[in-house]
């Protein structure tokens, strides 16, 4: 059987060099290529088109989840599996959005990431049993409500991302074609379920926790 091309996409050498070993032990699979950047991914997704690309979503510059949708639009082949150690639903949903097909957390076993890898190079989603267990306790106290970062919509985590870039509310308007109102209703919804007072306090929550949102 062919081997499975992969990329590996994460910011820490050794994590890279690990993950290579384990994967290239393996008669099913065959790493590439390595990067520790959402620029480098992209360029190599380009050029080396591989089957499956292991993403970080934690990357310096651009992040793993801005990769992820640029590599999903021009090179749709490539399968991505996004990973992080954020066991928050809220970001395997956002990396599913952007065209992610899988997501593990890096609790993870050797043996459910090779399955995993297997599953989206088939074309099909895999959510690790960590996120699913997550989901299952969610949805078994449903009658508690969410609250911090997996309260957020997609539309509020992209918002999110513009007002890290410093974009004003016109800006993003233009941007997404929705009206400076709306977007200000999901300013005043963010800041109300993230118990915030204003963008200042916002921008200074996402810079010191939560470092995906790019």
């Amino acid at each position: 059987m062919k081997k499975i091309t992969i990329l590996i996409a994460d910011d820490h050498t050794l994590v890279r060099q690990t993950w290579s070993l384990l994967l290239n032990s393996d008669p099913d699979f065959q790493v590439v290529a390595e990067c520790g950047s959402g620029e480098e991914a992209v360029m190599l997704a380009k050029k080396l088109q591989p089957a499956v690309i292991i993403m970080d979503i934690s990357l310096p510059g651009m992040s793993g989840i801005e990769a992820t949708e640029i590599i999903h639009k021009n090179s749709p082949a490539c399968r991505i599996l996004g990973i992080s150690l954020h066991t928050q639903p809220a970001y395997a949903k956002k990396m599913i959005h952007k065209g992610a097909l899988g997501y593990l957390t890096k609790n993870s076993t050797k043996e459910e990431m090779f399955n995993a890898i297997k599953e989206v190079f088939e074309g099909r989603k895999y959510i690790c049993k960590e996120i699913r267990d997550i989901l299952s306790d969610q949805m078994l106290n449903d009658d508690k409500q969410l609250t911090g970062i997996n309260s957020l919509s997609n539309r509020e985590i992209e918002i999110i991302s513009f007002l890290k870039k410093g974009l004003s509310s016109k800006e993003i308007a233009d941007d997404l074609s929705i009206s400076i109102k709306t977007v200000e209703v999901h300013r005043y919804n963010i800041l109300k379920k993230l118990n915030l007072k204003n963008t200042a306090s916002l921008i200074n929550f996402i810079n010191n926790i939560q470092p995906e949102f790019g």
